[in-house]
């Protein structure tokens, strides 16, 4: 069941990004003469990495970036893995079994320790899906010939570019903003089924604390006017979310295209370091993305966290600290 609902998370992903794509896509038409394709006009031409994704193909008029292939590259590869190493399950994992078993069984402990075991048991499928996709994405854009490997072509106002086959998912703002969405339509469903729609409107306008009289009535000014700041601030978080993960992959990438062409004849070698620090960055904006999604939920389903614990609490009677 939960590898059923990590392939429909990575499909939601998918999808949301190939819609979020061909609107893009249809709002600026190209004008590019090239025999291969329907190529990006001139202005992607330039040095570096473009910010948008580049069109490689049309097929049937739907179009296909570059970072839309390796999207569905890292999907499909996360999928049959996880399908051959859960294929044949044996008490004593070996193998690609005990490797997706760790990593599924650290992650369910790390998040554990963050939101509690309640939220787990209910958004794990989500949050995992999340980092995995993540990471394998970040790190599949440092595979060599990704912005390195594609075809010259020639425009129609007689400039010439290059095109890159590969570009890395998340370098697309498309893919993040589409994981962000999803993360904003699962966090309502989340909040709604813990708290109802009474409890969420409670826990933003709702005054905390034992008031009476006069200040009473201004801490309910006071938080009503902090609710609809949070408001805002929950509207605005896809986008905070999309463009953090996208900012720090793209200019990851940027900087390494940089390094390799900063000083001709040593391309292979000044990037060298710079993939071991990406490496990194690819790990951290996983766990920072996740981290984040993870606690937005907590702050809207936190007070319900008492009251499924029971098992904590002290017995009728009995006298802190004693048994």
């Amino acid at each position: 069941m939960q590898l059923f609902r990590i392939k429909f998370v990575v499909a939601a992903f998918l999808v949301v990004a190939i819609f979020l794509g061909g609107s893009y896509d249809s709002m600026s038409a190209p004008e590019a003469v090239s025999p291969e394709s329907n190529l990006p006009p001139a202005e992607h031409a330039e040095h570096g990495l473009p910010q948008a994704a580049v069109e490689i193909a049309r097929p049937f008029g739907f179009p296909i970036t570059n970072s839309m292939v390796v999207t569905w590259a890292v999907a499909i590869a996360l999928i049959v893995f996880a399908q051959l190493a859960t294929r044949h399950m044996t008490r004593i994992p070996k193998g690609a079994q005990n490797f997706w078993e760790w990593l599924v069984e650290s992650l369910s402990n790390f998040l554990e320790g963050v939101i509690g075991r309640h939220l787990v048991q209910r958004t794990f499928w989500f949050f995992a899906s999340v980092f995995i996709f993540i990471l394998f994405c970040n790190w599949a854009g440092l595979i060599p010939g990704f912005g390195t490997v594609g075809w010259h072509v020639e425009y129609s106002n007689g400039k010439s570019g290059f095109i890159p086959w590969f570009r890395g998912g998340n370098a697309d703002l498309n893919m993040t903003l589409a994981m962000a969405l999803v993360f904003f339509v699962c966090w309502i469903f989340w909040a709604l089924r813990e708290t109802g729609p009474m409890g969420v409107v409670k826990e933003l306008f709702a005054p905390k604390g034992d008031t009476t009289g006069f200040l009473k009535a201004l801490m309910v000014v006071v938080f009503l006017a902090a609710g609809l700041l949070e408001v805002i601030s929950i509207l605005f978080r896809p986008v905070s979310l999309s463009f953090r993960l996208y900012g720090n992959i793209y200019a990851g990438e940027n900087m390494l295209e940089t390094m390799a062409r900063i000083v001709p004849g040593f391309g292979w070698l000044l990037p060298i370091p710079f993939y071991f620090m990406e490496l990194l960055v690819g790990i951290v904006q996983a766990l920072v993305f996740m981290l984040l999604t993870a606690v937005f939920t907590l702050l809207i389903c936190q007070h319900d966290e008492t009251s499924h614990a029971p098992a904590h609490a002290a017995p009728a009677g009995a006298v802190p600290g004693h048994a």
